[in-house]
């Protein structure tokens, strides 16, 4: 193979150090928070039945009709690559008990989608998401996006704007698709060729159009709120009363409607000026999804790992990463030094004592400088003349100042200093 096909797949990316000590730290931060939150985590099949998206999505949204990496198995079963976490969790909540439909789940994990890639898109992305299951409830949307600014600032990112607006009731639906379709009637001649399609199949997808021309007309058309009725305003204008005695501050965005079908009630996007034109970081909202037997309501939010980790590396407030060197590097001079090197190695990592050794049987100029590269404060050498005398040399890699010591007085010393 030449080297071009040694890279990953167009859109892909292999996340390897030191970067990746960054993204455990991310997660190890997130998983941290979660849990005081009272969230457990899911691990859902990155593989599902497409009908899990196409029911839950909506077959118009660009996810399902334009991005899903979608195709048929050996039994001839339409299956894809999950573009999104919350349709999969959901279909596991419908599965469960009526303790589910309360409960409170997060996950971390690569989504797929076959989209242009770009900076901060991946068609392999990874996400941070929450779902907190229960009926429409203003108290629980608020209470979401606090969480998800709470993570962000643990993160290092607090200084995120937040964007809300609302969906509505179901049955608030058709008078806004009505309104709207009204509004922008007299000027489909003015509309690109996605938002002229748009208008018959899901007119919500004009207010998100990024054509110049089309924003232009969004930007006069009445607030969506306003065909809405008086239940979608009063939850809504909970939420917002909500917001701000919690230490969030969010202006309201009435164009805002998020791109899948499921939403009702709140939704949100969160932005970052690092980002520039595309500055979303983050969104959420609240949503329901039948899936025929048993409707699912909840409210949760999905962040992108690829995203934060942008903005992190541009803004320069990424959290140190907690990845941790070695705390003493095995030196063997020879086969018999290698064997009993290992024992060594073996007793010191159960003791909690994280140490490294060369196993290719090189010289020891080669084996100092991996233990140079390694960090570690401590390099332990062992030769046929250590052996014989039941000793190890425990060298000082800041220092040079080295000294014989047992192997009783080594691991003693080892394990005290971590």
């Amino acid at each position: 193979m030449d080297r071009q096909q040694l890279q990953p797949l167009q859109g892909m990316t292999d996340l390897t150090a030191p970067e990746i000590a960054l993204w455990q730290t991310l997660e190890e931060k997130a998983r941290r928070l979660l849990d005081l939150y009272g969230f457990e985590e899911i691990r859902t099949p990155v593989l599902e039945r497409t009908d899990v998206f196409t029911h839950s999505l909506g077959e118009t949204t660009d996810v399902v009709s334009k991005e899903m990496y979608s195709f048929h198995d050996q039994g001839g079963r339409e299956i894809c690559l999950r573009p999104e976490g919350t349709a999969g969790v959901v279909r596991h909540v419908a599965g469960g008990g009526p303790e589910a439909l309360e409960s409170r789940l997060f996950y971390i994990g690569p989504m797929f989608r076959a989209e242009k890639p770009q900076a901060g898109r991946k068609r392999q992305f990874h996400q941070v998401g929450v779902e907190i299951f229960g009926p429409a409830n203003p108290y629980a949307d608020a209470e979401c996006i606090a969480l998800q600014a709470h993570l962000l600032a643990e993160w290092g990112l607090a200084d995120c704007a937040v964007h809300v607006n609302t969906r509505g009731l179901p049955e608030d639906q058709k008078p806004v698709t009505d309104g709207l379709r009204d509004a922008l009637r007299p000027h489909m001649n003015e509309l690109c060729e996605d938002c002229r399609r748009r208008f018959d199949v899901n007119v919500l997808r004009t207010l998100d159009c990024k054509q110049p021309g089309c924003r232009t007309l969004v930007e006069a058309l009445p607030e969506i709120t306003s065909f809405m009725g008086e239940a979608a305003r009063r939850h809504f204008g909970k939420v917002r009363d909500l917001l701000g005695p919690m230490g969030v501050t969010a202006s309201v965005q009435p164009r805002l409607v998020r791109g899948f079908d499921y939403y009702i009630h709140t939704v949100w996007e969160i932005t970052h000026t690092a980002l520039g034109a595309q500055d979303a970081l983050s969104g959420g909202g609240r949503y329901v999804i039948d899936f025929g037997k048993k409707a699912v309501e909840g409210v949760g939010f999905a962040i992108g790992m690829e995203r934060i980790v942008a903005v992190l590396t541009a803004a320069g407030t990424a959290p140190a990463a907690h990845a941790r060197p070695h705390g003493v590097w095995i030196i063997s001079l020879g086969e018999e030094a290698v064997r009993e090197n290992m024992v060594l190695a073996r007793q010191l990592r159960e003791k909690g004592v994280k140490c490294g050794m060369d196993l290719g049987m090189r010289g020891m100029k080669a084996q100092m400088r991996a233990a140079n590269r390694s960090g570690a404060p401590w390099a332990v050498i062992r030769g046929a003349d250590e052996l014989a005398k039941s000793v190890c040399v425990l060298k000082d890699m800041k220092t040079g100042d080295q000294a014989e010591l047992a192997l009783t007085d080594l691991l003693t010393r080892l394990t005290a200093a971590g």
